[in-house]
This record gives C-alpha cells, sequence and structure tokens, in this order.
C-alpha cells in the first residue's frame, strides 16, 4: 500500500501534513463556491444580490493580494495563513449561523464576504511562498501537481458533496462544514513547526542560492519599496511578465465563456443544468489528468511546454460554442481541463524555483491580483457582448483573440528557452534588472528580450 503514496508526501513529513490540512480546505471551498449563491437566493431571490455579495468577495483581492505579498516576504509565512484561515473559519460560521437561524440578509452575507475576501489576499501570496520552504526544489513540480490534483478533484466532488448538504442541512449546513475544513487548515498550520526564516533561505533554488532580495541585507525598507522590489522581479523577467499577460487575457477573455456564456447556452440548447454539469464534470476529469501528467513528466523546458498546453486551454469558448453534441462538448473540454492544469503547475513551479524565495510572495501578489482581480471585468462584460455580438460569435471571438496571444509566447526567447532548474541558466547578460544595493537575488532575471 506505500508505493501508492507518492514519494514527496512519504519523504517530506511536514508538506504531507500540510497537503492534508489544505486539502480539506480545497474541498471546504468548492462546497461554499456552490452553497453561497443558494445561501443568498434563499433570501432574496435575486440574481443581482447573488452578483454583489460574489463582487463583495472578490474586490478585497483588488486591494489587499499586494499588501499580502509584501507582508508574506516580512513574516513568517504559515502565521499568516493561519490568521487567514482562522478569519475564514469564523466568517463561515457567522454565515452559517444566520442562515440556519433565519437571521440572515444580503447586505450582512456581504459584508462578511468582504472580510473573506481580506482574508484570502494575504493567503494567497503566503501560501505559494510556503511551500518553497517546505519542498527540495527537485520536488516542487510534485507537490505542485499533487495541490492541482486536490483543486481538480474536488471541481467533480465538490459540487456533488455541496448538493447533498443543501438538501439535507439547507446552505447553512453546506457553510458550515467549510468553517470546519478551515479549522482543520488552521490546525496543521498551528502544529507545523517553525519553517525557515524569510529572508533566510529554504528548501527551494530561491533560498538556497542566493542573498537576499529587499529586507534581510540592508535593512528592511519601506512598504512601498519592498512592492517596487517585486514588480522589478516581475519586469525585469521577460517570461514572467509576458506568462503574467496570458494569464491575465485567459482569466478576463476565456473564463467568462465558462461562468457566464456556457451557462446560458445550456439552458437555451443543451437541455438545462443537468448538461451543463456534465460538461462541467468532465472538464474536472480532464484537469485531474493534467495534473497526472504534470507530476509525471520533466519537461527539460517547461515554459515552452506551457505556452502549448495554455494555448489547448484557450479553446473553451470555441468548444462551448461550437454546436456539437453534449458528449462531444464533454469531451473536448476534458482535453481543455488537461492544458489547464498542466500549465498552472508549471507555471507555479518555474514561479518558485526561478524567484527567489525572499520575494516570491510580492512576485505572487502581483500574479494573483492580475488573474483573480481582473476576472470581474470579463465576467461584466460577457454578457452584454453575447447578447449585442450573438453567442457563437462572442465564444469564437474569445477563442480568437485568446489562443493567439498563448502561442505567441513561443516567439519569445525566454519562454523557449527557460530551463528547468537555474542551474540549466546560462549568464544573465546586461539588460537584466536593476536592484538595490544589499538586495541581489540568486537568480538574475534574463536579459530583455
Amino acid at each position: 500500500m506505500r508505493v501508492l503514496v507518492p514519494e514527496v508526501l512519504r519523504t517530506e513529513r511536514r508538506f504531507a501534513r500540510l497537503f492534508v490540512g489544505q486539502s480539506l480546505s480545497v474541498l471546504g471551498d468548492r462546497v461554499s463556491f456552490v452553497a453561497l449563491p443558494f445561501a443568498v437566493l434563499s433570501i432574496s431571490d435575486s440574481a443581482a444580490d447573488v452578483g454583489l455579495v460574489a463582487t463583495a468577495g472578490l474586490l478585497p483581492l483588488l486591494v489587499f493580494t499586494l499588501v499580502g505579498g509584501v507582508w508574506a516576504d516580512r513574516l513568517p509565512r504559515q502565521r499568516i495563513m493561519l490568521a487567514s484561515d482562522l478569519v475564514r473559519c469564523a466568517v463561515q460560521a457567522a454565515i452559517a449561523v444566520l442562515l440556519l437561524t433565519g437571521t440572515a440578509r444580503v447586505g450582512l452575507l456581504a459584508l462578511l464576504a468582504a472580510v473573506f475576501g481580506v482574508a484570502d489576499a494575504f493567503f494567497l501570496p503566503a501560501s505559494t511562498g510556503l511551500l518553497l520552504l517546505l519542498v527540495p526544489a527537485d520536488r516542487l513540480r510534485e507537490a505542485n501537481a499533487l495541490r492541482g490534483f486536490v483543486q481538480s478533484a474536488s471541481l467533480v466532488v465538490g459540487p456533488a458533496l455541496a448538493s447533498v448538504l443543501i438538501a439535507l442541512a439547507g446552505p447553512g449546513g453546506a457553510l458550515a462544514l467549510d468553517a470546519v475544513s478551515f479549522a482543520a487548515s488552521a490546525a496543521v498550520l498551528a502544529r507545523l513547526g517553525a519553517v525557515g526564516a524569510v529572508g533566510a533561505g529554504g528548501g527551494g533554488v530561491g533560498g538556497a542560492v542566493g542573498g537576499v532580495a529587499g529586507a534581510a541585507a540592508g535593512g528592511r525598507q519601506g512598504f512601498l519599496a519592498e512592492l517596487r522590489v517585486g514588480w522589478q522581479h516581475v519586469r525585469g523577467r521577460t517570461w514572467v511578465w509576458s506568462g503574467m499577460l496570458a494569464i491575465a487575457v485567459y482569466h478576463v477573455v476565456v473564463l467568462p465563456s465558462v461562468f457566464v456564456i456556457g451557462p446560458l447556452l445550456a439552458k437555451r440548447e443543451w437541455g438545462g443544468a443537468s448538461a451543463w454539469a456534465v460538461v462541467v464534470v468532465a472538464f474536472g476529469v480532464g484537469a485531474i489528468v493534467g495534473d497526472v501528467c504534470a507530476y509525471r513528466l520533466k519537461p527539460a523546458r517547461p515554459m515552452a511546454v506551457a505556452a502549448v498546453a495554455m494555448a489547448v486551454a484557450s479553446c473553451q469558448a470555441v468548444v462551448i460554442g461550437s454546436g456539437a453534441p453534449v458528449w462531444v462538448i464533454a469531451l473536448l473540454e476534458g482535453v481543455t481541463g488537461v492544458g489547464v492544469s498542466l500549465f498552472f503547475v508549471l507555471w507555479e513551479t518555474s514561479l518558485q524555483v526561478h524567484i527567489p524565495e525572499q520575494v516570491l510572495s510580492r512576485v505572487s501578489s502581483y500574479d494573483h491580483l492580475i488573474s483573480v482581480g481582473l476576472m470581474p471585468l470579463g465576467l461584466l462584460l460577457a454578457g452584454p457582448l453575447a447578447e449585442g455580438l450573438g453567442v457563437r460569435l462572442a465564444l469564437f471571438g474569445m477563442t480568437a483573440i485568446a489562443v493567439p496571444v498563448s502561442l505567441a509566447l513561443l516567439l519569445l526567447p525566454a519562454i523557449r528557452r527557460l530551463p528547468a532548474s537555474p542551474s540549466a541558466e546560462a549568464e544573465p547578460a546586461a539588460g537584466s534588472v536593476a536592484e538595490p544595493v544589499g538586495a541581489r537575488s540568486g537568480t538574475a532575471p534574463e536579459a530583455a528580450v
């Protein structure tokens, strides 16, 4: 039975404990994703109110994600994650109590969702940076693939579990389970023990190979100065800013086809929610396959493979609007799911391997800001575009924009040549980012392309 357990879980015990806690939390989040809209609808039966509560949860990410990135590079990351889990546990428990006692109001749910969003904004950059301190560099891809596997599997299991809980205990009961999942995650983080101090190096390449970015070497800088250092690491690496641009296009242009136009088309032409559920589950199964591939594959040029995977992922819109039978659409959406998982595992691993540990959370905060922060813009525009241009023309246009952007990444030498580990990199040429004295990183950005 032991051989069935991935080696990274057997050899990296602290990561294994964190993995279990975060897996429970992710499952709870998937349940909440389904339960919260039904919670709002149980009060007001208004789609506008559902949008209000969802927006209230997303807006804090725009304001606080960069702050969370700076803090996560200053303070012990597991403590930030622990505090975030405790806050989110309290929020979900409060919402559950309000719903179960019949005292919930839309305005109060929106306020609590905003508090949840603030905690989320601090958790995301810290979690990316913490993994680097728990797992050796040569195991990061496996660890990220396992985390992705849980995310993908929860896409299949979470909605099914949520539907059962809502039927048995209502939305309040389902959200109570999410609160318990955050409590479990917090308990794991509390027992994790001291993790390598930020700025002192860690398990990954960024901490192992070199100096201190920002605060550790020449004394802590001010908030804006530390944020600027993080931006320099984004701007000075062509593969980073171009990858973030492709991610932004995916979130703003492609994902609205899934969240807004897809359900609309399913209702009008496919026979309703059950047909859409088949497509969503197929995508989740494909995503699981992608995570397994990411776990087993060891590409020498990971970002080149990631660019192709993103191009495949960006075909979701044209697949949904193809007019094919539902089973064909589901099959093709499964293929795009493979691309989505493969891209994000390789992307996150590349950041963790090539970005110095001391600034990783700041760079990650820009990543989360661009991806999650810009998504509401696409969701807002998708409906009017579909009504104005027609559903299928809008979907075809989404693909016509997104796929070329992904393939354009392959035109950049920085993407094509980025190795799996910094040891394979050539010495950086002139044009790499200039950092403050005392803020040299162990892995310098590549020359400007």
